[in-house]
């Protein structure tokens, strides 16, 4: 192999690299949002203030216990580390936490109101955004309906 293609090989496979995407979670580990290609994922914005986020919690922790559905929740008020953990805890979030939000790295735009819910599909495409409570009956039937 010649010094251009040796070149072209490297780079080649640094970019590739780069396309991992690792979601910091709320108890320090981590996780390559690529792990979850082949599942739905349901990126929850809430907050401790957001009455109807604290309605949605039991669906959302119902639908993560089902199969090819993996619920991310992000704390709104940018809440981290142990702290989280423990607010997680009292809020009875059974679902992963985010340590931060994935949004940007997507090109997702904040959400401006809450609950919002972005409904990713197992190929990793945004299918689309939801704003307001849902139900597991709600979001159940969109995925059943692609």
């Amino acid at each position: 192999m010649k010094y251009p293609e040796i070149m072209l090989v490297a780079v080649v496979t640094l970019l590739v690299g780069c396309d991992k995407v690792e979601l910091k979670v709320a108890d320090d580990k981590s996780m390559e949002w690529d792990s979850l290609r082949g599942d739905w994922v349901l990126v929850n914005y809430w907050a401790e203030w957001c009455k109807p986020c604290l309605e949605e919690i039991p669906e959302l922790n119902a639908l993560d216990q089902s199969d090819n559905i993996t619920v991310l929740g992000v704390n709104f008020d940018g809440i981290e580390g142990q702290e989280l953990v423990e607010l997680g805890q009292k809020m009875d979030i059974e679902f992963t936490m985010l340590a931060e939000d994935p949004g940007p790295t997507f090109g997702w735009t904040v959400p401006v109101a809450l609950p919002a819910t972005f409904i990713v599909d197992p190929q990793g495409e945004l299918l689309e955004a939801r704003f307001g409570p849902q139900t597991e009956e709600q979001l159940l039937d969109l995925i059943q309906s692609q």
